[in-house]
């Protein structure tokens, strides 16, 4: 439970948060006794809690596929992530991991904590897996397989221009955006989304993803990280180290604000892409993780402690988002009020303003052009 002063300072987000702890807990009941769906669902819930409640709102079929695809994914990208395993090892287990997924003997260890674990006891996801139906493994292998080439790619390629970030952010999250969509059109819920739309969703996750991790990125043990493009860092710095240094907080921020508004040209395509859902389980799964990343780029603009900590929404905050995204008129009402929010942060004299402040004006645009904007729930 938070601290007292915490939930004065918040009384809003108290219901929220206890609501979303007693649906986690109630989920949790409704596991299947088979151990390797167990581990599934309890591998899922350590990696993330607010996503694993939203993927226990979609139907069975689709929940079990959907907690396999990410678990598999979470995987590969595991692999991908640690850097104490030498890069000869690294690239063929990630180009090949498509093919182990089916493979029950294949075994390797790596990562830490939950993610050492989700490696070690990987044979109970491949049992998982192998219980889907042949259509929705398609599409899980399909993914893996080239997400696994664009990891291996880029562990020998710096991301140099905004279009290899991009292409980066492609790999590891467009393609999910692709995958899901061909997941939610296979079980006859959706119609399926164009790659255009599909993609840039994931890469709107990703880049706030990259923005807020920058610290723990580039601190990372044995090697640091790098995913910020040089193209735009080195019109501040010399090197992307260099962000982090007291010494150079001003040009850190101007950088920090150039990468927020570089995300922020996929949030009209987010707004798009949920606007066509008809399933409410698939929209709020689909919502969610899209408001939590404004939510978080709103956060992060001009906050030059993305260089010196940790910046995360507050977990109630995250909560009132999970409880009250229900409509499209949500969405709208929190993309606008957090559009608002990084308005009221634009310094005029960031390098950056003119376009961040004409990227904000088209989100809010949009957001009034609805028509929903008086129906929605308030998240902020």
């Amino acid at each position: 439970m938070r601290s007292l002063g915490s939930i004065l300072r918040h009384p809003d987000e108290f219901y929220p948060l206890l609501k979303l702890k007693m649906a986690a807990r109630h989920a949790e009941k409704q596991i299947s006794s088979e151990p390797h769906w167990g581990f599934c669902y309890t591998m899922l819930r350590k990696v993330s809690r607010s996503f694993s409640f939203v993927v226990q709102q979609l139907g069975p079929e689709l929940r079990n596929t959907v907690c396999v695809f990410y678990l598999v994914l979470r995987a590969l990208d595991t692999v991908e992530d640690d850097t104490s395993v030498a890069t000869d090892v690294k690239v063929p287990i990630l180009i090949a991991f498509h093919r182990h997924i089916y493979d029950s003997d294949w075994h390797f260890s790596c990562g830490t904590k939950e993610y050492k674990v989700l490696l070690d006891q990987f044979h109970l996801v491949q049992t998982a897996f192998l219980e889907l139906g042949k259509n929705h493994q398609e599409v899980i292998e399909d993914i893996t397989k080239r997400m696994g080439a664009g990891m291996a790619k880029f562990i020998c390629k710096e991301v140099e221009t905004v279009d290899d970030y991009n292409e980066y952010c492609h790999y590891v999250a467009g393609l999910v955006g692709l995958g899901l969509s061909k997941l939610f059109h296979a079980d006859g819920l959706e119609d399926l989304a164009s790659d255009y739309l599909s993609n840039s969703t994931g890469l709107f996750l990703q880049k706030s993803s990259v923005i807020r991790d920058y610290l723990e990125d580039i601190n990372e043990i044995p090697k640091s990280r790098m995913f910020w493009p040089r193209q735009i860092w080195s019109k501040y710095v010399n090197r992307l180290e260099d962000l982090k240094y007291e010494q150079n907080s001003v040009k850190a921020v101007q950088c920090l604000n150039d990468m927020v508004t570089n995300a922020l040209v996929h949030a009209e395509d987010g707004l798009k892409y949920m606007s066509a859902l008809r399933n409410l389980a698939i929209f709020r799964f689909c919502a969610i993780p899209q408001i939590m990343s404004i939510g978080t780029l709103a956060l992060c603009y001009n906050n030059i402690e993305v260089f010196r900590g940790v910046v995360k929404m507050r977990r109630g905050l995250t909560a009132k988002v999970v409880d009250r995204t229900k409509t499209m008129a949500d969405v709208y009402g929190a993309f606008f009020d957090f559009a608002s929010i990084l308005e009221s942060k634009v310094d005029k004299n960031d390098p950056n303003a003119t376009k961040t402040l004409s990227r904000l004006e088209d989100i809010q645009k949009t957001c009034r052009e609805s028509g929903l904007l008086s129906k929605r729930h308030a998240h902020i």
